[in-house]
């Protein structure tokens, strides 16, 4: 699927779209689409994986003078309305429970479901649908009901209209998982020398575990594969010892994976 961005249209839309952070954080003033479009292993969707809700932005909280509360969990969750999407601004900041913004990733923003949550979102008007991971919050622009990740978006074809109308449905975890084992990513950074720090000042028994991730000029340390069981149990132990916004990363959605200097 070749997509030729209408840049105007794709800006107006995503200055629109709003996200839950503040204009003074970004070096751009204004949102733009990236250089380059997502390659086919960026468009896998995400896999969906029972997580521990995240350490922040579970809380009921309050944007420009309006209240939103957050559910209790996605169980059940249908909605439908207009899709918008993200991308350069805010590469490499920071979403609303922590993590790092990637716009290669299946990622999206949602003002009400839990974070993290999976949801299937279906493009209405040409019935393609994506998987993603809701680890943000957003769009606050009336009307919109879910921001999606620049891949997320290039996956819908709705880049040239720069919103959609969508279905977003929770995944259902009521089904049996599959066993799988995760990595855990520490930290991401446009710089790597400052990775490579990080991971030689890690205790011994993490750093010889220590690979790096490069996606889009955004570097990402991560520990792993681990077990499930394992990676839970590493996960808790570095948000205590350093690491609060370690999340977990599937091996399958880890690409491009290189070994580390030790």
């Amino acid at each position: 699927m070749r997509v030729v961005l209408p840049i105007a249209v794709a800006l107006l839309a995503l200055v629109l779209a709003g996200c839950s952070q503040t204009q003074s954080r970004y070096s751009q003033r204004h949102d733009s689409a990236p250089t380059r479009l997502p390659s086919d292993a960026e468009l896998q969707d995400a896999i969906p994986v029972q997580e521990p809700p995240s350490p922040q932005g579970n809380a009921d909280y309050q944007v420009l003078g309006q209240r939103y509360q957050v559910l209790d969990s996605a169980a059940g969750f249908v909605e439908q309305g207009i899709a918008s999407w993200y991308g350069n601004k805010f590469h490499g900041h920071l979403t609303s429970n922590g993590e790092y913004y990637d716009m290669y990733s299946m990622t999206a923003a949602h003002k009400h479901l839990p974070l993290p949550s999976y949801v299937r979102v279906t493009n209405l008007d040409n019935d393609k649908s994506v998987v993603v991971r809701v680890n943000d919050r957003g769009p606050f622009h009336p009307n919109r009901v879910i921001d999606l990740s620049f891949a997320a978006a290039y996956k819908l074809d709705m880049l040239d209209q720069g919103t959609a109308r969508v279905q977003v449905e929770a995944i259902d975890f009521k089904a049996p998982l599959q066993a799988t084992e995760f990595y855990i990513q520490l930290v991401a950074s446009s710089n790597p020398d400052k990775l490579q720090t990080i991971a030689q000042q890690l205790p011994t028994a993490w750093r010889s575990d220590a690979t790096t991730e490069q996606n889009g000029g955004l570097y990402k340390l991560m520990l792993g594969p681990y077990p499930q069981a394992k990676a839970n149990r590493h996960l808790q132990q570095l948000r205590q010892q350093g690491f609060p916004r370690a999340f977990r990363v599937k091996v399958e959605s880890a690409k491009n994976l290189q070994n580390s200097p030790r």
